[in-house]
């Protein structure tokens, strides 16, 4: 057999011997120079024979303990002591032990599957994803989800006709709508004027401010109007003016709804977070509190306003405390109050053809429906009989009812729900509803992650839609504003240039279709 080479130390390994010799070296040293100077130890007298022996072992044993390295067995490995196969044995191992090492320091290029690498824990199931509405709340601006695409590619004539009319409004082109500041700040409620003979937009903000535009005007006859100085059209004048915006400061704290009187179109109802509720008169250009907390002292911000169609003197509105109040204008400072929850409620709307209907979103994650024709309990705990009620994963922003008696709700969970309740008029004021008739009869994926800066996004239906089909509108964080179908049917998708920011508060014309859409910087956007 040809003898093996002997293998090669590192530069390591030549250090490491090296230290170890000098260190031997200088121990040998210092123990010489000790011996010579006197200050080794002394001899000391030798011990009994007995005892020597017995420690002499001892200590013998004990060295060997220490010295003795674990090592295998060769002969039980069936190998022979100090053989070449023994060596070529050790040499494996190691090699093999440094690979390892190397290998786990090693980068990992490539793509990597989460159900191959999981550590610890549970096994990885990307169904269960917990991340995956997280990942995706994400808004990406001007990114469309809808488009010519899937308008071309519907089977369904009616639908593909609706959609067709739908995604042909435009973007008001009289001022971009950058330009179109129609509040100081941001916008938190918007509607339409109920006129059909141009477009008049409201929008209250954060401070109290209410803004009213004019859709029919247009830079050039802005221009026209205006009354130049000498200088004014010595510099050629404005050539690009602002458009005419009207602003009255009605509240001290954010206006969060308002509403038109069915009764009488010149009046508008607000209510802001100041705790007061307002009637603006615009004949008489007055404004005047209908209601407010007898002391005034207590903070009762109110979230939501409604007009009983049937009794436009009777007015409903929603508290941040879980309460809902009635009030009669007739009747000033008197009102009946309801607690319809444990937390905030953010919305409630009353059924157009029945009001004494009721349905209420809240905090708690519950959207819920009332009879206000039945009272439980006295006193202080006396409310509406409640006829259902439908739990979501997280809370529930807004309830919305349309005349057909079907409720839209925008929730937390990232979804958008339609809740059907056929013949509601013939309701006994005892019904109930289980839950099997209370689920949403369409769901919609939907992005509601508003976050802190974008105003909460709400469904708003179509009052009274030519055409007899219900359809809502609802901000897309992408910058665009989304039209649904009572069934869940996507629409349109409105967007247009120079939207520079979430058009959060959307809202129909009562019965033509315009949309008009508010953001967090008090810009509006109209579409025609």
């Amino acid at each position: 057999m040809a003898r093996k080479e002997p293998i090669e130390l590192s530069e390591y390994e030549k250090q490491r011997q090296e230290n170890i010799a000098q260190r031997d070296s200088l121990l040998k040293q210092l123990a010489l120079d000790a011996k010579s100077a006197g200050l080794g130890p002394k001899s000391i007298k030798p011990p009994s024979k007995s005892s020597s022996t017995r420690k002499t072992k001892l200590a013998v044993k004990r060295i060997k303990e220490e010295i003795l390295p674990r090592r295998t067995s060769s002969r039980l490995a069936g190998l022979t002591a100090d053989s070449e196969v023994a060596k070529r044995k050790a040499e494996d191992e190691y090699v093999a032990a440094q690979e390892a090492a190397r290998a786990k320091r090693q980068r990992v290029s490539g793509d990597l599957n989460l159900s191959d690498i999981v550590v610890a824990g549970r096994e990885w199931d990307n169904g269960e994803n917990v991340f995956a509405d997280v990942v995706s709340r994400g808004a990406k601006p001007y990114n469309r989800t809808f488009g010519e695409t899937e308008v071309k590619e519907t089977t369904d004539k009616e639908l593909r006709a609706l959609r067709e009319r739908m995604s042909r409004l435009e973007l008001y082109d009289g001022f971009e709508p950058n330009r179109i500041k129609i509040t100081p700040e941001r916008i938190y409620s918007l509607g339409f004027h109920p006129t059909v003979d141009k477009a008049l937009v409201c929008a209250g903000d954060k401070l109290g401010n209410l803004g009213i535009f004019d859709g029919s005007q247009t830079a050039s006859q802005i221009k026209t109007k205006q009354i130049k100085s000498e200088e004014e059209d010595k510099d050629g004048g404005d050539d690009d003016p602002d458009p005419n915006i009207t602003s009255f400061h009605l509240h001290t704290r954010t206006i969060s709804s308002f509403q038109f009187s069915p009764l009488d179109s010149s009046h508008l109802y607000t209510c802001s977070y100041d705790s007061s509720l307002r009637l603006l008169d615009l004949v008489k250009s007055s404004s005047t509190e209908v209601y407010a907390p007898g002391d005034s002292s207590l903070d009762e911000p109110l979230s939501g306003i409604e007009v009983d169609p049937t009794s436009p003197f009777i007015i409903y509105f929603s508290r941040l405390d879980g309460h809902v109040g009635r009030t009669d204008t007739r009747l000033p400072g008197h009102a009946d109050i309801f607690q319809l929850s444990e937390k905030k409620i953010g919305g409630f709307s009353l059924h157009p053809g029945y009001p004494h209907f009721l349905a209420t979103a809240s905090l708690d994650r519950f959207m819920r429906v009332w009879d206000l024709r039945k009272m439980n309990g006295k006193g202080a705990e006396q409310k509406p009989a409640l006829i259902g009620e439908h739990e979501s994963r997280l809370s529930v922003s807004h309830a919305a009812f349309n005349s057909a008696g079907q409720v839209a709700t925008a929730s937390y969970d990232d979804t958008v729900k339609i809740h059907t309740f056929e013949s509601m008029g013939s309701w006994a004021p005892d019904r109930k509803i289980s839950e099997e008739e209370f689920a949403p009869s369409a769901i919609v994926r939907h992005n509601n992650q508003t976050g802190r800066w974008v105003t909460i996004l709400r469904p708003q239906w179509q009052l009274s839609p030519a055409d007899r089909v219900q359809r809502f509108c609802i901000g897309n964080m992408n910058r665009f504003v989304d039209i649904y179908t009572a069934a869940g049917d996507q629409l349109a998708q409105l967007g247009g240039d120079n939207i520079t920011a979430v058009p959060a508060v959307a809202q129909f014309h009562p019965t033509i279709d315009w949309v008009a859409a508010g953001t967090a910087s008090g810009k509006l956007c109209l579409w025609m």
